[in-house]
């Protein structure tokens, strides 16, 4: 059942989006074609992610209280706990809403992954809808320079570079105060994740860091838009 609903409801989909897109543009530039697929998933997601970030954009606000809760029942972790989730409360944050990215992401990711192994490996493109035209072979070369095919070393650094501005924007800048843990999770999540981004797409046909690369440029100018709405409120 799992299979089905992914394979019709993410991949398939995304596959047919693809050799459309590819098929109607001129030129035939993949590269462009992902572009264009990247920025249509990430309207199509907008709503979800802006609530997401909004969400992060509160709770790191609120890290100065955060911080002085800590410190008044650091010897007391349950009520910490307890104190902790009446303020997200009082305030009507849900500090899991920020997972929520990652679990959206991850099986889109997939369905890419495959489809781009597929469509510019030179593969036989089944699942086309009866009404999409199979142009045989899709040429991998992006502006006819780079073969997305293939890993690409520039666009794994890019992927890394956007990955840490995100990171940086998304954490708070105010540490004093924070535990140990929290201030680990920041440092990993700040610096060690874009390098194991940068690695990770080192490894993976340079469409999928592409991809990745102009889904978090969106991500970023969505959370500037946030920042500039939404001002973090004078203490």
């Amino acid at each position: 059942m799992f299979t089905f609903l992914y394979h019709d409801i993410i991949y398939r989909p995304l596959l047919n989006l693809l050799v459309h897109f590819y098929n109607i543009i001129p030129g035939h530039d993949i590269g462009v074609v992902i572009i264009l697929l990247t920025l249509l998933i990430r309207f199509a997601l907008a709503p979800s992610f802006h609530k997401s970030l909004k969400s992060q954009k509160a709770m790191n606000d609120l890290q100065p209280k955060l911080n002085t809760l800590r410190e008044k029942h650091k010897d007391d972790k349950e009520g910490q706990a307890k104190a902790m989730m009446a303020l997200y409360k009082e305030h009507n944050i849900n500090p899991m809403s920020s997972c929520l990215p990652i679990l959206i992401q991850l099986p889109i990711l997939i369905a890419l992954y495959q489809v781009f192994s597929k469509a510019l490996g030179g593969q036989n493109l089944e699942g086309l809808y009866s009404f999409v035209y199979n142009p045989g072979v899709i040429d991998p070369k992006f502006l006819n320079l780079i073969d997305l095919h293939n890993p690409n070393i520039v666009f794994a650094i890019l992927a890394g570079a956007t990955q840490f501005v995100q990171s940086k924007m998304m954490m708070p800048k105010a540490s004093t105060g924070q535990d140990a843990t929290a201030r680990a999770i920041s440092i990993q999540t700040t610096y060690v994740l874009p390098i194991v981004s940068a690695v990770v797409a080192l490894n993976l046909p340079a469409g999928l860091p592409l991809y990745w690369i102009v889904t978090t440029l969106f991500a970023i100018g969505q959370q500037y838009y946030i920042m500039k709405k939404y001002p973090t409120p004078s203490n």
